[in-house]
């Protein structure tokens, strides 16, 4: 017996004057429902791809069902150039099932393609580029925050096994018995370098009309060697490396003296920076993808020692703690690190420096300071400079208007200790060619003076509390007190402090330090430093 559902949507037995036209009816239902269901499986069922097609995989596809749906919300985007799939999958594979739990969705392309879908889809965590020239297009384009390199390359012609047509130049591409790929220089890195090595050299012109085919992607025109579609090709020499039983590489002049350093850029649009972050840390640490990389045929870099949640040392002077504490609070959440800074005077760091501490970087308070350390540390950065100033009680009751009224008076003088720091040192190295009453100045001074400290800070609160009458330190200790007292600016010698900072010779987080560095140098943190008294400095010498 056959039914109908009625309007109600119950289910109803139909009515004998009606059998006849419902079976007639029945027969075209059939085959409508047969077809439906035929392109409902068609729709849902999405049959393998090729990752090197620019299609997305993922690097935790055998990691248990439970553990992948809890992970699913921590999972990493990352867009890949296709010339360096084996090592990065791996390392992906590995981080996500071996290690942290975390998968990583990879979106594998040309680089030059791979850019163009990201900004477009302005969505994503990590880049990696087989050149570093797409990642500083993609820093001007504002896309990417940090950059860490992970290996290098260069290009090579890539030819079958036993080099059958006995090609060894540029020039062997263009006999007439010769065909060869190349991959597109809008799409692929490799491409886009070889378009520019062999204009440089007067060949591209001949070489790019006659290739037989340009791909987008290195892989591709691999691929095309390897299957007999095409004599040669124009490829990275890790490439060939990945494929000894099936290829060989041939050196020439216009290619082999140009190195590009794979590299992996965090995007500004990542929501997980730690955990992007810590994966290209992990790409580049000798103990995880490093290795990977080596086996792959890939040149390695020295990459910082492994470790998922480092922990590193500053020293740093005190002048520099106001400027400095909230950025390195913001560089410790978005690096998963810790930093242990060490404020103090900085002849006392420099003290415990050359007694064998040794901090992971050096931010000095003067570079006097970074002088007697420097060949520890790596050439120091000029940061900012301050300028040494006079303070003295709101409405300047002892009337001192220059360096020389504080010697003569009585009156109760503050300045930092000249051994334990820098701003002593540099008050010492002010005042002693000044002459009062025959004598230098620095001498003058000493009967007035009630106190040494190893830091400006101290003085500054013992002039707010009454117990000094005039001290002198850096305009940078008071920018959060100006309104409390007065200043009198000195006009006598060099009234100048530089703060450097430089990193360890011999920490073991190279690549780290230089990020905080570069951290510390870019604008949120100068606007920070002008804000406490420093002028700024970084513009003027780095570019």
């Amino acid at each position: 017996m056959k039914y109908l559902r009625g309007q109600n949507g119950k289910l109803s037995e139909p009515s004998p004057c009606r059998t006849g036209k419902i079976n007639s009816g029945l027969a075209l239902a059939g085959g409508s429902i047969l077809f439906l269901a035929v392109m409902l499986i068609l729709l849902v069922y999405s049959p393998p791809t090729d990752p090197d097609s620019n299609q997305t995989t993922t690097a935790n596809k055998t990691a248990p069902e439970s553990a992948s749906n809890e992970n699913q919300d921590d999972a990493l985007v990352m867009y890949c150039a296709a010339g360096i799939k084996p090592p990065v999958a791996a390392a992906a594979a590995q981080f996500a099932e071996e290690e942290f739990g975390v998968p990583v969705h990879l979106q594998y392309g040309g680089s030059g393609t791979l850019l163009s879908n990201l900004q477009v889809a302005k969505k994503g965590d990590l880049y990696l580029a087989a050149d570093t020239s797409y990642i500083e297009i993609a820093r001007e384009k504002g896309l990417v925050e940090e950059a860490i390199s992970v290996a290098r390359m260069h290009p090579v012609i890539m030819v079958k096994k036993g080099n059958p047509k006995k090609i060894q130049s540029i020039d062997d591409l263009l006999k007439s018995d010769v065909t060869f790929a190349l991959a597109n220089p809008d799409a692929a890195s490799i491409g886009k370098l070889t378009k520019k090595q062999l204009t440089e050299a007067g060949k591209w012109e001949a070489v790019s009309k006659s290739a037989r085919v340009f791909k987008p992607t290195v892989s591709e025109i691999a691929t095309d060697v390897m299957l007999g579609a095409v004599d040669a090709a124009i490829v990275w020499d890790a490439t060939v490396n990945q494929h000894p039983e099936k290829a060989d590489m041939v050196d020439v002049p216009e290619l082999s003296g140009t190195i590009k350093n794979v590299t992996v850029g965090i995007l500004k649009s990542s929501e997980k920076p730690q955990q992007a972050l810590l994966f290209a840390r992990y790409l580049q640490a000798p103990e995880k993808g490093q290795k990977l990389f080596s086996e792959m045929g890939y040149e390695t870099v020295e990459g910082d020692a492994w470790d998922p949640h480092p922990t590193i040392l500053l020293f740093s002077g005190g002048v520099n703690r106001l400027a400095i504490q909230d950025t390195l609070k913001e560089f410790e959440q978005r690096e998963g690190v810790t930093v242990n800074t060490v404020y103090n005077g900085c002849g006392i760091l420099v003290g415990q420096i050359n007694s064998g501490q040794r901090p992971d970087a050096y931010f000095a308070c003067d570079s006097s300071y970074m002088v007697q350390v420097q060949p520890k540390f790596t050439l120091p950065l000029t940061v900012a400079e301050t300028d040494m100033v006079i303070i003295v009680e709101k409405g300047n009751p002892q009337q001192i208007k220059t360096v020389f009224d504080l010697a003569g008076k009585e009156i109760k003088v503050g300045l930092a200790h000249h051994e334990q720091s820098a701003l002593g040192a540099l008050t010492k190295k002010l005042l002693e060619p000044l002459v009062h009453n025959e004598q230098s100045l620095y001498n003058a001074v000493q009967p007035n003076v009630k106190t040494n400290t190893p830091t400006a800070d101290l003085l500054v609160n013992q002039l707010r509390t009454g117990s000094l009458d005039a001290a002198i330190v850096y305009r940078a200790n008071i920018s959060k007190v100006a309104d409390k007292l007065d200043v009198v600016e000195i006009k006598e010698g060099r009234p100048l402090a530089e703060q450097p900072i430089a990193i360890l010779k011999s920490t073991k987080y190279p690549h780290l330090l230089q990020r905080l560095v570069d951290t510390l140098t870019d604008s949120p943190s100068r606007a920070i430093f002008e804000s406490n008294g420093f002028r700024w400095r970084v513009a003027s010498e780095s570019l």
